[in-house]
């Protein structure tokens, strides 16, 4: 894969700044000089492509430096070392590697840009795309001038290409392009110019994005950069590929002879992708031969670095954690001594805070159980005024008037007073009831049965089929009182709104559950409307017992109800 520019300055600022972070401590000169000793090694052995030496010698470096506490030499070291696996392919163990970096990082600046960069490429080449953009993004706000944000910008533009997203890619490189500072940094310029082609190209903008990438091409020929040619001729090649398959083939084949050059495996791969698909010829199996034996190549090589770089940690863990055994020994003891006069101290916050607690909870339940009772007894109040006002006075006022209009002499008019009068005792009888405390004593089906009786009338007969057959005694007094109130709301609602003449309730039994089923023949409404009628109570009530209420209604198709809770 062809790094980006980004990745290429970042890693030789680092190489640069190494040697200007080593603490100057006299006590600790000499693990000092062995650390620097050790970090020199590794560039040789970078430079020289012996990347276990160098793995090697980097981490040796890494722990010299964590023992003078040298910060800064232990970043550079764990971003060498990831360097090196992600240019072995070992992509998750690159991020564990700077993973380890994290904590050592004090304040925004080129370490903690470099990182999100490398965290950045190893989702890139995992496909993590996302993630990949994020961590881009991160090093992004670590760069403190325009130049510095050029290249992270760049960079999530190629993983919007490989997303698909082209328009975002283009909507990013289009004004990185206009940056007049380009003009003296000819790499970068090129770099722009063949990922903002490549992408109008996938976008089907097919001349605009050839002339661009081939703009960048001759730029990269230019200024004689030709490890990043290789990505123009495979991007030539592939805008190619299905309209002049020679030129496609002349494209891959140079781009696998400087991938070849290079030790650039995915690169060859990729080349050889394109010259299988142009060829129909003998050297097509020649083609694909190399492509299988060299995809099975670099599987087992990348492979065995990862257990190698896997193995170099572990020995110098192990080395390092027997040299520190008998000290910690000694640490132990006294944090022994420390830790017993601390549980001791602990223990004692402990049992105070747990007294703490269960004042506040029971203060807290006494002040809720308070306002419970307040929020009841003002639904209460609300609902008899309600009633009182909706149900007794206009009826009040209509028997008033018709005792000052009509002559009391007459028996008639004594029968049709008297009558009004009851009519109103049985209404004021009936509100009293419904709002009296509930007996949930033997009476409970009794008590129900009378009140579910009270809403007979000349237009509406009310029937009730074995409510003395449920087991009453096995339910709580809870659920008792949460059944009556829902079914006391059911017939005020069935009373005012249904306009039912036939009401039937019907109670079953089982050994775990009570089932209530009511059904009137009134004139219903829509389902979504339910709540709006006030049964909402009802099903915060059947909630609260864990029970369940289903509603079946339809305009003019009547209104059934099914109720079922635990006993």
């Amino acid at each position: 894969m062809v790094r980006s520019p980004f990745f290429y300055f970042l890693f030789f600022l680092l190489l640069l700044s190494c040697q200007e972070q080593a603490p100057h401590t006299s006590n600790a000169s000499s693990i000092r000089k062995d650390a620097i000793d050790y970090v020199n090694k590794g560039r040789v052995s970078f430079q020289n492509k012996n990347f276990n030496t160098a793995f090697y010698q980097f981490n040796k470096s890494k722990i010299a430096s964590e023992a003078i506490k040298d910060s800064a030499n232990v970043v550079y070291n764990l971003i060498q070392m990831a360097t090196i696996q992600q240019i072995n392919g070992d992509y998750y163990g690159s991020k564990e590697t700077l993973t380890e970096a994290l904590p050592y990082i004090k304040k925004k600046d080129v370490y903690s840009a470099a990182i999100n960069n490398f965290f950045g490429i190893a989702d890139k080449e995992l496909s993590l795309y996302n993630d990949a953009i994020f961590y881009y993004q991160e090093a992004l706000k670590d760069c403190t001038d325009d130049t510095c944000k050029q290249s992270p910008l760049n960079n999530i533009a190629v993983v919007y290409i490989q997303q698909k997203k082209y328009d975002k890619a283009i909507g990013i490189l289009e004004p990185l392009l206009q940056n007049k500072t380009l003009d003296n940094d000819l790499v970068k310029k090129a770099g722009i110019l063949d990922n903002l082609g490549f992408a109008y190209f996938k976008k089907g903008m097919t001349e605009k994005g050839l002339s661009l990438v081939t703009e960048g091409f001759e730029l990269r020929k230019q200024s004689n950069d030709l490890y990043r040619s290789i990505e123009s001729n495979l991007h030539l090649a592939e805008i190619y590929a299905k309209t002049k398959p020679e030129k496609s083939h002349q494209y891959a084949q140079a781009a696998y002879q400087l991938a070849t050059h290079f030790n650039s495996v995915d690169e060859r791969l990729r080349a050889l992708s394109f010259l299988i698909s142009n060829d129909s010829g003998i050297k097509n199996v020649q083609y694909a031969q190399k492509f299988i034996f060299l995809n099975d190549s670099i599987i087992k090589i990348r492979n065995n670095f990862k257990n190698k770089f896997a193995k170099i940690k572990y020995d110098s863990k192990k080395e390092k954690d027997e040299n520190q055994k008998l000290r910690l020994e000694k640490a132990e003891n006294l944090l022994s001594l420390q830790e017993a006069k601390y549980q001791r101290l602990f223990f004692i916050i402990g049992i105070a805070a747990l007294c703490l607690l269960l004042l506040y909870l029971r203060k807290f339940y006494q002040n809720r159980n308070r306002i419970e009772k307040i929020t009841a007894a003002y639904e209460t109040e609300t609902r008899i005024a309600k009633d009182i006002h909706d149900e007794l006075a206009n009826d009040v006022f209509n028997t008033i008037t018709f005792t000052q209009t009509q002559s009391l002499e007459s028996t008639n008019v004594k029968d049709n007073l008297i009558q009004k009068l009851d009519h109103i005792y049985n209404r004021v009888r009936r509100i009293s009831r419904e709002n009296n405390e509930i007996d949930t004593k033997a009476n409970y089906a009794a008590n129900l049965k009378e009140m579910l009786s009270t809403y007979n009338s000349p237009s509406t007969n009310v029937i009730i089929n074995n409510i003395e057959k449920v087991s009453w005694d096995l339910v709580d007094d809870v659920k008792k009182v949460a059944a009556h109130r829902i079914l006391q709301e059911l017939m005020v609602n069935m009373k005012k709104h249904s306009q039912a003449s036939i009401v039937v309730l019907k109670f079953e039994s089982t050994t775990s559950k009570i089932l209530i089923d009511y059904t009137d023949n009134g004139k219903g409404c829509q389902n979504d409307k339910i709540i709006k009628n006030g049964l909402q109570n009802m099903e915060n009530r059947i909630r609260a017992i864990k029970g369940t209420i289903i509603f079946d209604t339809e305009p003019n198709k009547g209104f059934k109800v099914k109720i079922t809770m635990p006993k």
